[in-house]
């Protein structure tokens, strides 16, 4: 019998901790286990099928066709965006700026950032989606069609996008140390990432919750167990804010009602193309945002920058976090 440990500091003290089945866009029929090591608080998917990307991420994957439509819920989500990308880009020093967005698709996230700010001249995605190159390079970014750890480059970037990301990969730390060997002096890295310790983790715990991506996400975390390992990987947290994590609460919901028959979810038509989406990302963001200051929601934004050789403090101005309370409304998973 395989011996199950964490995949991040190799303990083999791991309890099972749910099942789960794809329940957004059904690329397997199986169902996932999902284990919790207790040395460093993380959850992890067992097992995590790295080597079969192209089958987890079906050709309509929400990343791969971002704002697609115009809705309400992503003008909202526009709007966010831009004041979070303002809240950022300000702390950065320098007349020319350059970004990079792992895992960024067609470059969406960059087109805000150089509408936020004019500073950001040179932008670039590193991405596995081959459909996004011709649209990304096409609207004035670099694009290199590589998973992050076989990037290479000469260059250093101001600001790092890790949005969703993290939670994807394998070796998390693995990424961590890449992201910030990629750093200019003084840059930023920003991170969003899902928390399982939260109120509809919690509820949704035993019935394939939104948050488990299943089978995409691999490696989740909390707060406190984010912060420890992103400190291990020699950054240094300058901010870590709880923020609305509606797209998980969305997955949950409509996976109850398709559960009782009111609600049609398929591999042809995932569950962020259903008509009810709108109105439950509009709803779960607004409680959200409400409950956000007392209460810890499924989202986190951390703001990172690499640890001083001479101390862990940075001098870069922490970011408030009713700045960073910006989501993505669409998808965020």
């Amino acid at each position: 019998m395989t011996k199950i440990t964490c995949p991040i500091c190799a303990d083999g003290s791991v309890r099972h901790f749910a099942k789960a089945n794809d329940v957004e866009y059904f690329t397997s029929g199986r169902l996932f286990d999902f284990y919790r090591c207790d040395s460093c608080d993380i959850l992890f998917i067992y097992p995590m099928l790295s080597d079969r990307l192209n089958e987890i991420y079906p050709s309509n994957y929400y990343s791969f066709h971002a704002n697609a439509a115009d809705t309400l819920a992503l003008r909202f989500k526009k709007r966010l965006d831009d004041r979070a990308f303002q809240a950022i880009t300000k702390q950065l020093n320098g007349e020319r700026l350059s970004a990079l967005d792992v895992g960024g698709g067609i470059g969406w996230l960059l087109d805000g950032l150089k509408r936020a700010d004019s500073r950001i001249a040179d932008t670039t995605v590193v991405d596995i989606d081959a459909g996004a190159a011709d649209v990304a390079r096409a609207k004035g970014h670099n694009f290199h069609l590589t998973p992050i750890e076989g990037f290479e480059t000469e260059k250093t970037f101001d600001l790092i996008l890790m949005l969703n990301l993290i939670e994807h990969v394998p070796d998390p730390i693995q990424i961590l140390k890449k992201a910030k060997s990629l750093l200019s002096p003084g840059g930023l890295i920003w991170i969003k990432t899902p928390n399982y310790d939260s109120l509809d983790a919690r509820i949704f715990r035993y019935r394939s919750w939104g948050g488990y991506h299943t089978p995409r996400h691999f490696v989740l975390f909390t707060k406190p167990s984010f912060i420890r390992h992103c400190e291990s990987a020699g950054l240094h947290v300058l901010n870590c804010s709880y923020t609305q994590g509606a797209p998980f609460w969305t997955v949950s919901a409509i996976n109850e009602l398709k559960r009782v028959g009111l609600a049609e979810v398929s591999a042809a038509r995932p569950s962020l193309q259903n008509s009810l989406t709108p109105f439950f990302h509009l709803l779960f963001a607004a409680f959200d945002f409400v409950r956000m200051p007392f209460s810890k929601t499924s989202q986190m934004n951390c703001i990172l920058t690499a640890q001083s050789s001479t101390s862990e403090t940075s001098s870069a101005t922490p970011i408030s976090r009713a700045k960073l309370g910006s989501s993505r409304i669409s998808g965020g998973a």
